[in-house]
């Protein structure tokens, strides 16, 4: 919880100014540290265009989407998304390509053929001594029979569920309000689960992903449609997967949410499908894809090649949550942008209308969303530090006014959040490092023409002994944990780390011992 380095990754006040007078310290108060050489702090790249940036609310897309029609194989008339951002010309040529390929489009689930079960299906995998596990059907509140009904009979209607006469296992249903005020119906896996091995796939880091799309002018934004439900299940499990209701017995014969491994069999056959497109003119975290190219011509190509993977594999688009031609967009809790990467601002506006905690669970929700966007807020750690104490030693809460004034803070500095940059390929990154009393931090930047401009901040309150470090240790450790978070970029580029302190004869001393020594063969 203290380490503000979320993966968002994963899964982050702008720290930039213009160039030459402009001489604030990127590093904390009271800190050890460097400047950057030139004077100046971490530069955003707006150059001679910052007011008109400051102009748009930060909690907006400044790009509108456009419904267009097209016409089904049945004959339908339906309607597809495509960014206003992009000329008439354009957007006539782009509403061509989806009519074009208007058959990889499902507008309900009865359009979905289902992915054939020889390119993938999921199998749960039970262990061997496991005895099944048969729930007997919970009671639920006379308003929720209805909604329950309505959510089996779409089910059946689509082809997902059948009715089983005799289940293996057998969980039962959770209704969830939606935001809108509907219920969403889902299944507690939870007792299936543990007897299930955890299968250790991948899923490709968030940054990664977010950084190898920025650079592009034109980006497709697609999702599919009830992506699990497109998914079979392996034949013998699929009386495991059975759910109780008030009318009956049901199996899923389609991958159903909630299953432990269910995220890394979508994502296992998303890299098998997609293999060679990713990194090169597409990326997927899960259900979600982005086609991303330099130009409208090469966006219309590089969409043919993706809807031709989607057809020769039965798979099918959503086209209501879809954006075609898009200039930016949301992508993995990220606002993509030509210029840069944004934090999402629907994260910003959630941490905007927050009031102040009232208890400690409300601390760890504010702070758990500060994490995901932890990589845009320079000395998270120092700056959330009063939160932490609030955990701390079983103590009575007390939200202070050192809370209050910091919690006001991160506010403006989110209002004001940096645009981060991508690295290029094979260039040199420079990282520098920053010390205050109770947290390390760090910001990895990379340099165009006079400017330095930030890819990544790192921030880590200090715990205990650590806060007893000397100086040069405390710099010591500030390197080691951004290395291991920024490990990728430390893989594929030269990184210099500038300090006016010698920790190169640290690293390179033959006589350390206890964690000097430990950190030397890090």
């Amino acid at each position: 919880m203290e380490e503000m380095e979320g993966q968002e990754a994963g899964e982050e006040g702008r720290e930039g100014g213009m160039e030459g007078e402009a001489r604030e310290e990127i590093l904390p108060e009271g800190s050890v540290g460097a400047m950057i050489p030139g004077g100046g702090e971490v530069l955003t790249p707006r150059g001679e265009d910052t007011a008109e940036w400051e102009e748009q609310s930060r909690l907006e897309t400044a790009e509108e989407v456009v419904e267009m029609e097209v016409l089904t194989q049945d004959g339908r008339v339906e309607k597809v998304r495509i960014s206003g951002g992009l000329t008439p010309e354009d957007q006539g040529r782009m509403l061509e390509c989806i009519q074009k390929n208007v058959d990889v489009f499902a507008w309900s689930a009865t359009e979905m053929p289902g992915i054939d079960a020889d390119v993938v299906c999921h199998r749960l995998n039970l262990h061997p001594e496991a005895r099944p596990i048969q729930q007997k059907r919970r009671s639920v509140t006379e308003k929720l029979v209805e909604p329950i009904r309505e959510e089996v009979a779409k089910l059946l209607k689509a082809g997902f569920v059948s009715e089983i006469q005799y289940p293996g296992w057998v969980s039962n249903v959770v209704m969830v309000k939606k935001g809108d005020g509907r219920w969403r119906m889902c299944v507690d896996f939870s007792l299936l689960n543990k007897s299930c091995p955890k299968d250790c796939y991948p899923l490709p880091r968030i940054d990664a992903l977010v950084d190898s799309a920025v650079g592009f002018s034109v980006m497709s934004f697609l999702d599919a449609f009830s992506g699990y439900h497109q998914i079979r299940m392996h034949p013998p499990d699929i009386k495991n997967v059975s759910f109780i209701t008030g009318d009956g017995c049901y199996c899923y014969k389609m991958m159903p949410f909630g299953l432990k491994n269910a995220g890394a069999t979508y994502q296992k056959m998303m890299d098998r499908i997609f293999q060679g497109q990713r990194g090169r003119n597409l990326e997927v975290y899960v259900d979600d894809l982005m086609v991303k190219s330099r130009e409208v011509d090469s966006h219309l190509q590089d969409l043919e090649e993706t809807f031709g993977t989607l057809r020769k594999y039965k798979m099918r688009l959503n086209p209501l949550k879809c954006i075609f031609g898009a200039s930016k967009g949301k992508f993995l809790g990220h606002l993509l942008t030509p210029a840069g990467v944004e934090p999402n601002p629907d994260k910003v506006r959630a941490i905007m209308e927050l009031g102040p905690p009232r208890d400690a669970k409300e601390v760890q929700q504010l702070t758990g969303k500060l994490a995901g966007l932890s990589r845009f807020l320079s000395r998270a750690g120092e700056r959330c530090s009063p939160f932490f104490k609030t955990l701390r030693g079983g103590r009575k809460f007390e939200w202070t006014p050192e809370c209050e004034e910091a919690f006001q803070a991160l506010k403006r500095q989110l209002t004001q959040a940096p645009l981060l940059q991508g690295p290029k390929e094979g260039e040199d990154l420079f990282l520098y490092l920053g010390v205050g009393a109770e947290a390390i931090s760090s910001v990895l930047v990379r340099e165009e023409g006079r400017k330095q401009l930030p890819i990544y901040y790192v921030s880590r309150v200090l715990r205990k002994a650590e806060l007893r470090y000397p100086i040069l240790e405390k710099l010591a450790f500030a390197l080691i944990i951004s290395a291991r978070r920024l490990r990728p970029y430390f893989q594929a580029h030269s990184i210099q780390v500038v300090t006016d302190h010698p920790l190169r004869n640290i690293f390179e001393g033959v006589e350390h011992s206890g964690r000097l020594a430990k950190w030397s063969v890090s």
